[in-house]
């Protein structure tokens, strides 16, 4: 019996997604809940398990749009894995697997790069059938040619463009070196400038595009800045680090401090954990705060709920279980969704100053950056003091530029004096 492997829905607003990576080959025996793909969408990057154990057919390749509910391969619930072509792959000669008319036209020479550079039907960049005569004959390492196309496909130009090159590198009548550049005399190769690669944008990153276009064109934007003295916070982490780990099997960091700093800030001020829908102003009456966490697909905003009720122990175990589903793309949808209020640290990549862009439909996102030691003025006195500079970007139609101030001074006091935190003073 065979079972269709679908997309599944991850949301209501979306209807497509891209089918970013297969985890197994066709014709691979797999079992029930074993990871097949991984699905990429505007919003998050999911991995797909199997409902069966069986043997897998591959209809849908990598880097191909799919709707939801689409099949993009089945599972032999009865065959078997010695029959599949991954199993029939190891036990024939590469050249059987070169298309019929190159094998029937022009044998492929039975020497190692020959071999090495037969087309595979997987695990190898997938080529259409133009393009696979075209290598075929001319006996070309596909692992050395630039893919330009969608999904990181090979094109023709690709290849003729590759021949061009090691015509221009190499002797009159000489085969080209296997590896051109790289082995032997390599003082008159000209290697090409002006390289372009061009790669179709990944639907988070198109998503991302849209959502930065929407904050800057439709809100009145701006930005106050402030300046905190991480010396108590830093001193104050230092001493309890390692009795906090002990305690609570995670690490103490700063992103927990502004955590707790915002919510009281928040509550005294309710216009920044507001929104505008329509004609009217939406307070929230609860702090679901989002922290932005670079992902290799692009940024990601997951949100911790109830931010008010934890505490610096539960705030920084629920950043740490999100960093691990980030890592192990299974940052869900939902992780994502009902942020109030947003915070980002451009600290982490050195950021020293920025103007961040708020969240939409969110009022005010908080940014962070990098704690740099500098020379300071207190009780008349220059000191060096490690310093942060932090940034408040707000939406002018519902939050005052003296709310804006009021809320960064918030934050100051409370993160120079972290008792301020704990007394709720």
């Amino acid at each position: 019996m065979k079972i269709d492997v679908t997309v599944p829905g991850v949301g209501e607003s979306i209807k497509e997604a891209i089918l970013a990576e297969w985890y197994k080959k066709d014709g691979d025996s797999i079992k029930k809940d074993e990871t097949l793909f991984a699905l990429e969408t505007d919003k998050v990057t999911l991995e797909v398990e199997a409902e069966a154990e069986g043997v897998l057919k591959i209809l849908v390749q990598e880097g191909e749009t799919v709707e939801i509910g689409a099949v993009v391969g089945t599972i032999d619930t009865e065959g078997s894995a010695v029959d599949s072509p991954a199993k029939v792959e190891k036990t024939q000669p590469a050249a059987v697997k070169a298309p019929k008319q190159v094998v029937e036209t022009e044998p492929i020479p039975a020497q190692p790069v020959a071999v090495a550079t037969v087309p595979q039907p997987t695990g190898e960049p997938l080529l259409s059938p133009s393009v696979r005569r075209l290598v075929a004959q001319k006996q070309v390492n596909i692992n050395e040619i630039v893919p330009t196309g969608p999904g990181d496909r090979i094109t023709k130009g690709d290849v003729l463009a590759y021949l061009e090159h090691l015509a221009d590198v190499s002797e009159p009548g000489e085969k080209p070196p296997a590896k051109a550049g790289v082995t032997g005399d390599t003082s008159s190769i000209s290697v090409p400038s002006e390289t372009v690669v061009r790669k179709p944008m990944s639907p988070i990153r198109r998503r991302i595009a849209e959502r930065l276009l929407e904050a800057k064109h439709g809100t009145a934007m701006l930005t106050t800045f402030n300046e905190i003295d991480m010396s108590q916070a830093m001193a104050m982490r230092s001493r309890y680090k390692d009795a906090f780990k002990e305690r609570h099997q995670v690490g103490l960091g700063f992103m927990s401090f502004f955590i707790q700093a915002s919510v009281q800030a928040l509550k005294e001020l309710p216009a920044i954990n507001a929104f505008i829908e329509g004609q009217e102003m939406v307070y929230h009456e609860y702090y679901h705060l989002g922290v932005a966490v670079g992902s290799p697909k692009g940024l990601v905003v997951p949100v911790i709920r109830h931010a008010d009720r934890l505490s610096f122990a539960g705030t920084e175990q629920a950043i740490v279980d999100y960093v691990v589903k980030i890592k192990e793309n299974r940052l869900e949808l939902a992780d994502m969704q009902g942020g109030t209020f947003t915070i980002t640290n451009g600290g982490v990549f050195g950021s020293l100053l920025s103007t961040p862009i708020l969240n939409t439909p969110q009022s005010a996102i908080l940014g962070m950056h990098k704690i740099e030691k500098r020379a300071v003025v207190v009780d008349d006195e220059i000191v060096i003091r490690p310093m942060m500079y932090v940034a408040l970007s707000y939406d002018h139609r519902i939050v005052d530029g003296k709310d804006a101030v009021t809320f960064l001074k918030r934050i100051k006091e409370c993160v120079e004096n972290p008792e301020r935190i704990l007394m709720e003073i």
